[in-house]
């Protein structure tokens, strides 16, 4: 009876995104008759990694091109390989020359409407033409940019054709994992010939005075409607609040073309972690007939930042340590190319954990991770890039800098200033010009552009120099924040050089570890490699593994412990970013190829957390916790280190075969309680006690030969209501008596049957080199994860084959 309720609540949650799914488009379809329309553009593209300047042409047929839906990345669909020139630091794909192209008609009833491309981000060096017209060239791979098609445009039964030559063919180009093609959103937007200039709308809370909130809205009719002179236009501002309800309406007359208007909001429901309270702000254009010219639609926080150089962060006036997380922008199996609801899943994860933060690591994200961050209340430190004019790659951005950077910056701020969860600007993460003169001007001209596009957040960088003297950007005097990267044995010296100014550890660990490995315990932490002299680890693990226990970092990092350690005990820290939240592709420090991925993160590649993860769970959140590990399955004569994460006690207690092995505790500078034990078959069993009582307990057992395959499902808890939602299924190997099996991995294969797709499959292993687009997966430690598409809204079963037998589970 309970499979058939889940099944009958599952089959009736996705009717329900079908219903709003479908009042979402009438609802498009409404506004598109009287206003503007923004429309998914995703679907029935065509691609090719051949390479002719022909395919820019409008009477191309590309019948024989790969038909691909976006946001697409051609890379991911390769197998890892030695030769591919962004090396093992680049993920150990390919790059090259892709050509997409797309044929699509236009009603007449949109002739003289004005018709923009939306691009979410391309990487890299994308060049667009329409009909045969070029339309330019976007070298940031990073960067969401839009495209005026008016002019070139073809309406009723005559066909257009959009192409996009996209080259990532220079390589290296990045340090980590890049991705290739179109791998963000694509929007087809009809408006007016009068229209708001979205780019120049914003949208600020700037004061909250007890029991009153000021908002205040700027906007821009578009350059053409300026300089034609139209004026007059009357506006309304709409206003709801974060239950839905209709809070408040303005309206006005643009002037000169500017729209200048402040309103006030009685008792403001607050923006934070806790409680991430989202008003509802529209912005409407309307003719002399009040009919809707254009509108923009923004969701706002009520909220304040403040940092102060002694006692940290302070949000809604209130002290918030920054309990932070670095990201990546890959999504694992499914490379580059973005899905919100596969986002949603780090997101959750990361918050379940205990971090109120992410740092998008090195470069501008996703539009949409940011939709999500303000939804979920997770604080953003925005980044912008990892280089200015001197490279950390032969082809990077260094290039293209003196003469894209200041547009760069500019089309940053102002897609990104009207969400709540940015809290900060990064002009740059450990950038070379902080060791000589020119970092003055270059953080000057930068932090200056910032703040003239918004005055209401404070900008950094992610610094390594902690020597005043030479730390030239620094001494530029131009950043409200200064983050400082590693060197935790240094930290109590910033305050003595960087006077007065708020400080912040903007990367911090750089542990190792693979899930489920666990080597010999040594007395200290091993770096790996040892120092900058050598490229890779001497004498690491001949299977391209690191120990899970927290004993394993890069030179310049330490262990999660001691680096966390370091910033919770200091006040003037507003707090800390760790390296990283999740593995991603590329960066795979300390080995050399066949290891394609990194080793730095709490989860892993298929995220499935490492013991770690809980270490921080005890630390920064309130939930009772306690984990055990290592697993208990050694031989006879071994002596195992055997640690747990608690917290909310005072001690706790560990049991073998119901023998009392004695209590343990965290200390000042330890945060795991710890025994050395001598193996012996059957339960190991950690009990922690409150007030004298038993709260909370948890126990492993020798585990036998793997008997079946257990399945288990996520979707509900990431769905994001779009059709694109996605199916998690992890494979974990099981004994008899459905203990977990580590070491005895079985090929697994991820079969559908009905509409849908395996869209990838991983195991977590740093150096699996088996294609992550596969639907084949060996375990790895005992587990494996598909990730699976539903193409239409009909039933699925999902068949996960072994050769312990099938096992299936309906989508």
């Amino acid at each position: 009876m309970a499979v058939v309720a889940v099944l009958i609540n599952h089959q009736f949650n996705m009717k329900l995104h079908y219903f709003i799914s479908v009042l979402f488009l009438l609802q498009l379809q409404l506004v598109s008759a009287q206003g503007p329309a923004k429309i998914r553009f995703n679907e029935n593209w065509q691609f090719t990694l051949q390479d002719q300047l022909g395919y820019r042409l409008h009477d191309i047929d590309p019948q024989a091109w790969k038909p691909v839906e976006l946001p697409h990345d051609w890379s991911i669909k390769a197998d890892f390989g030695a030769a591919y020139p962004a090396g093992n630091a680049g993920g150990a794909l390919p790059g090259g020359i892709g050509w997409y192209s797309k044929e699509f008609k236009l009603p007449a009833a949109d002739q003289g409407k004005n018709i923009q491309l939306y691009f979410g981000g391309v990487y890299r060096y994308a060049e667009i033409w329409i009909n045969g017209v070029y339309l330019g060239k976007k070298p940031n791979g990073y960067l969401s940019f839009t495209l005026d098609l008016t002019p070139h445009l073809k309406f009723g039964n005559q066909p257009n054709r959009i192409a996009v030559r996209v080259d990532n063919s220079k390589q290296p180009n990045s340090r980590w994992y890049s991705g290739s093609g179109i791998y963000r959103d694509v929007y087809l937007i009809k408006t007016g010939p009068v229209r708001l200039d979205e780019q120049e709308t914003f949208i600020t809370t700037p004061e909250i005075h007890g029991e009153l909130g000021q908002l205040k809205i700027l906007s821009k009719l578009n350059k053409l409607s300026r300089s034609n002179g139209v004026a007059g236009n009357k506006y309304q501002i709409t206003v709801w609040d974060p239950n839905g309800n209709l809070l408040l309406k303005k309206t006005g007359v643009e002037k000169d073309g500017q729209i200048d208007a402040s309103l006030q909001v009685e008792r403001p429901q607050r923006w934070s972690p806790i409680a991430p309270n989202l008003y509802r702000v529209q912005l409407t254009l309307l003719d002399k007939n009040n009919t809707v010219e254009d509108q923009i639609e923004k969701r706002i926080g009520f909220r304040t930042i403040r940092f102060d150089a002694k006692t940290g962060f302070y949000l809604n006036g209130e002290a918030l340590k920054i309990y932070g997380v670095c990201m990546h922008h890959d999504l694992g199996a499914l490379g580059a190319a973005f899905n919100k609801s596969a986002a949603k899943r780090q997101l959750v994860m990361m918050k379940e954990m205990g971090a109120n933060a992410i740092r998008t690591a090195h470069n501008p994200p996703a539009e949409e991770l940011l939709d999500l961050c303000d939804e979920m209340g997770i604080l953003v430190y925005n980044e912008a890039f990892d280089m200015w004019k001197k490279r950390k790659n032969k082809f990077d951005y260094h290039i293209d800098f003196p003469t894209e950077h200041l547009k760069d910056i500019e089309a940053w701020v102002r897609r990104d200033r009207n969400h709540a969860s940015v809290i900060l600007w990064s002009i740059g993460n450990e950038i070379r010009e902080q060791f000589d003169s020119t970092g003055i001007a270059l953080t000057q001209e930068m932090a200056k552009l910032v703040k003239s596009l918004d005055p209401t957040r404070p900008v950094t960088a992610a610094l390594t120099e902690n020597n005043y003297v030479k730390n030239f950007i620094a001494q530029a005097e131009a950043l409200d924040v200064l983050g400082f990267n590693y060197k935790h044995e240094d930290y109590d010296k910033l305050p003595i050089e960087f006077k007065n100014i708020p400080l912040l550890a903007s990367e911090t660990v750089s542990a190792l570890q693979t899930r489920g490995v666990y080597d010999k315990l040594q007395d200290t932490i091993q770096l790996w490699p040892a120092s900058s002299k050598d490229k890779y680890v001497v004498n690491g693990n001949p299977d391209f593994t690191v120990s899970a226990y927290d004993n394993v970092a890069a030179y310049w990092g330490t262990s999660h412990e001691k680096a966390w350690l370091a910033v919770k005990n200091r006040p003037f820290l507003a707090g800390t970013f760790v390296w990283t939240g999740f593995d991603y592709l590329g960066e795979p420090v300390p080995y050399p190829y066949p290891a394609r991925s990194s080793y730095y993160g709490i989860v892993d590649l298929a995220g499935i957390p490492k013991d770690v993860y809980y270490m921080y769970q005890s630390e920064w959140t309130d939930k009772d916790v306690l984990h055990l590990l290592p697993h208990w399955n050694w031989e006879t004569g071994d002596t195992v280190d055997v640690w747990a994460y608690y917290n909310k006690a005072d001690a706790v207690e560990l049991f073998l075969n119901g023998k009392s092995l004695g209590t343990s505790a965290k200390t000042a500078d330890r945060l795991h309680a710890s025994w050395k034990v001598p193996f012996e078959k059957g339960e190991l069993k950690v009990v922690k006690k409150r007030d004298g009582k038993i709260v909370q307990e948890t126990s492993m057992r020798t585990a036998g030969d793997a008997n079946r395959v257990k399945v288990s499902l996520e979707h509900e808890k990431y769905a994001t209501g779009e059709s694109r939602d996605l199916y998690f299924v992890t494979a974990e190997l099981v004994d008899q008596e459905g203990n977990s099996v580590l070491l005895n991995d079985q090929e697994i294969e991820f079969i559908v049957k009905g509409d849908a797709k395996v869209l990838g499959t991983d195991n977590g292993f740093q150096a699996d080199l088996r294609g992550l687009h596969r639907p084949n997966r060996k375990t790895f430690k005992g587990k494996a994860l598909g990730i699976i598409q539903k193409i239409a809204d009909t039933p699925c079963t999902v068949i996960i084959r072994s050769a312990l037998g099938d096992q299936q589970i309906m989508i």
